[in-house]
């Protein structure tokens, strides 16, 4: 009876031995886990017998795509350095031409012959042509990209077509067209041209010479130069306020020539009240000149 009691109160051995017995404290227990059989390693399953592998003996991975597009980069910007050194020789030759028309046009400010002048400055405008020439071969080798070299020589292009319009006006007494300005320095191709922006900020730097060429005149006694440069002024001012110029150097360079016109203006009352003015000169004047000349 007792003994049957005894039986009944005790739990089996193998229920209280089953919290050890359990596979996660069978995995992990060094103690119960059974001897290995000869077919599985006696090493674990993170543990390998084989060497690591020699990082020399490996082969270099593929570059990656930002480094071909980088290659790529860098090849472009090579050829693209070439071309502008290529460009950049030729416009310190196209300064040094600029620099020599200048000096002769300054000879048209004196008391000189005026055919020679001309004919002296025409032969440095040649000179400059073919410099443009050199620069069009230099762009044939890259079609389509005029405008990406455009700015290493618009600063002389403009120069020069300034000088080139005042030359036209001293021979001709007119304005420089565009398409004429393009024929004398050689910028008729459609791969390169004569920009417009260019063309037009020259028309406003020839613009700046009138006033110290008006003041110059009239001490050498041609009194009737104010009166052709004012109206010349007036009609040029006139075309150019048809432009809706944005706010940039172009718009700065067209401010300007509103003073050049007044200092003209200026001097050419100057002449007219002093009568130094012929009587011809005063009432083509008055037929010339709009009211909105002296506008801001």
């Amino acid at each position: 009876m007792r003994a049957a009691f005894r039986t009944a109160l005790s739990p089996p051995v193998s229920r209280l031995l089953q919290p050890l017995l359990s596979p996660l404290h069978f995995r992990f227990s060094p103690l119960l886990q059974s001897s290995p059989s000869p077919s599985r390693s006696p090493f674990p399953r993170h543990f390998s017998t084989f060497p690591p592998p020699d990082p020399f003996l490996v082969p270099p991975p593929s570059p990656f795509p930002m480094e071909k597009q980088f290659e790529e980069f860098k090849l472009q910007l090579e050829e693209s350095g070439g071309v502008r050194e290529k460009i950049r020789g030729v416009v310190v030759e196209v300064e040094a031409a600029n620099r020599m028309l200048s000096s002769c046009l300054l000879l048209v400010h004196q008391s000189l012959p005026l055919s020679g002048v001309l004919e002296k400055a025409n032969g440095h405008i040649e000179k400059i042509k073919g410099l443009f020439a050199q620069l069009a071969v230099i762009l044939k080798d890259c079609p389509g990209e005029f405008y990406r070299y455009h700015g290493e020589w618009r600063s002389e292009t403009q120069t020069v077509v300034s000088m080139v319009a005042l030359l036209h006006w001293l021979e001709t007494g007119a304005l420089l067209m565009h398409a004429e300005a393009e024929k004398k320095l050689g910028l008729e191709s459609s791969d390169f041209s004569l920009d417009v922006e260019d063309y037009l900020t020259g028309l406003c730097f020839m613009s700046n010479e009138f006033p110290r060429y008006v003041v110059n005149r009239v001490t050498a006694g041609d009194y009737d130069c104010p009166r052709k440069v004012l109206s010349f002024l007036t009609d040029l001012h006139t075309a150019f306020r048809m432009l809706n110029l944005r706010n940039d150097f172009l718009r700065k360079k067209f401010d300007g020539m509103k003073y050049d016109l007044r200092r003209v203006e200026e001097v050419y009352y100057d002449v007219k009240i002093r009568g130094l003015a012929s009587d011809d000169s005063a009432q083509g004047q008055a037929n010339a000149t709009p009211d909105q000349v002296t506008e801001s």
